[in-house]
């Protein structure tokens, strides 16, 4: 008996994610895929990278994806960017259908930059293409300084490096050491940028390294 196969949910997935892409490129909007651990400051950034683009009359967007409540949503809502809330239910990742919802939500005219705070985990999202132009890799220092080499696939993907929360470094003796060492046999490509959204460290960087990402979006159109 011929066994038929269904078609490869990756397939379909990448598929959606390419319609997604167009209709980004032919709106102008960088759209950046934001993926860690829980708790490593992804909302807390956003904020923020909101505040910041606000300040600068830069049109943003954020598709927020979390499990279950729109708390992370709420923390967003005070400027004047665009929140769609979306919630996977048991789904431990964002996948191009649900983004294309999102997607029908907003206003992309005149958009700038559209941010996806994907769900926090470390493994499921880095197979899911969203139709993206750039992936954001998230890493605190509170998680310890051997992520990249038990989770190398998120960081093999990164087109930037977050390393998050480095105020703390001093109290939690945390080894960067590692995280260099460890980037040279995964991932040589993508910058480093070290931050910390409570005391400013590396924002106007991460800012510099968005608007750069955009304006080369803009020059290939």
């Amino acid at each position: 008996m011929k066994i038929k196969v269904v078609a490869n949910v990756l397939e379909a997935n990448e598929a959606r994610a390419v319609e997604n892409r167009r209709l980004l490129d032919q709106n102008g909007v960088l759209c950046v895929n934001m993926m860690s651990a829980p708790g490593s400051g992804k909302t807390t950034l956003l904020q923020k990278t909101l505040a910041a683009l606000d300040a600068g009359g830069t049109p943003s967007a954020v598709l927020v994806g979390d499990l279950q409540t729109s708390r992370d949503a709420e923390r967003l809502a005070d400027g004047k960017a665009q929140i769609v809330q979306i919630n996977t239910g048991q789904g431990c990742h964002l996948t191009s259908s649900q983004v294309t919802h999102g997607l029908r939500e907003l206003d992309l005219s005149g958009l700038a930059f559209l941010f996806i705070e994907n769900v926090g985990n470390m493994v499921c999202p880095a197979s899911f293409d969203l139709g993206e132009h750039a992936k954001v890799v998230l890493l605190s220092t509170a998680e310890g300084n051997d992520k990249i080499a038990k989770y190398p696939v998120l960081f093999q993907q990164a087109d930037v490096i977050l390393l998050t929360k480095v105020d703390l470094a001093g109290v939690l003796e945390y080894d960067k050491s590692r995280v260099y060492e460890d980037l040279k046999h995964i991932n040589t490509r993508a910058p480093v940028i070290e931050l910390s959204a409570k005391t400013g460290q590396g924002v106007n960087q991460w800012l510099t390294w968005l608007k750069e990402r955009r304006q080369s979006l803009k020059d290939r159109s």
